[in-house]
């Protein structure tokens, strides 16, 4: 017959548990508080950080081209969006070729762009906070509708 084993709980053994589900419990508990706070949003939009990301797609039934030509938020339009100040991330075709991607809430900040396949983006400013983006294929002048992602910082 095999001896059974008793298992023994020491003062310091069951004193050091409690303070590990404490020290746990409270760092979650801070975290917790931290995500939540309204100034998260503000620390991240510091200068130097990124800003804001978009990477637009276009509706994958209906391509690119048929983005509406008044600002949208869709979400089917963008294949990842990102905005520091937590608000919305707004897309519209002005032209063939030309779009203007508006991050609400961000002021002040400069872009850069990119597109798909054999072609470039050029970013600038645009009335309104937006940003215009117009994409070109590698060494021609003429303006297509192609995906592009843009970086705001």
């Amino acid at each position: 017959m095999k001896p059974t084993r008793r298992l023994s709980l020491t003062p310091g053994t069951a004193l050091g548990v409690i303070a590990l589900f404490f020290a746990l419990g409270g760092s979650a508990f801070a975290v917790g508080e931290r995500i939540q706070s309204p100034s998260v949003a503000q620390q991240r939009c510091t200068n130097g950080a990124v800003r804001g990301v978009a990477n637009v797609t276009g509706n994958p039934s209906q391509g690119i081209a048929n983005i509406p030509d008044r600002f949208t938020s869709a979400g089917k339009l963008f294949a990842r969006k990102f905005n520091c100040a937590g608000k919305a991330v707004q897309v519209r075709r002005v032209e063939t070729g030309v779009f203007e991607v508006r991050f609400s809430g961000i002021a002040g900040a400069s872009g850069v762009g990119s597109a798909t396949g054999d072609a470039y983006a050029t970013v600038e400013p645009a009335a309104g906070g937006a940003f215009k983006v117009t994409i070109h294929p590698a060494g021609r002048d003429d303006k297509v509708d192609l995906p592009f992602t843009i970086v705001v910082v």
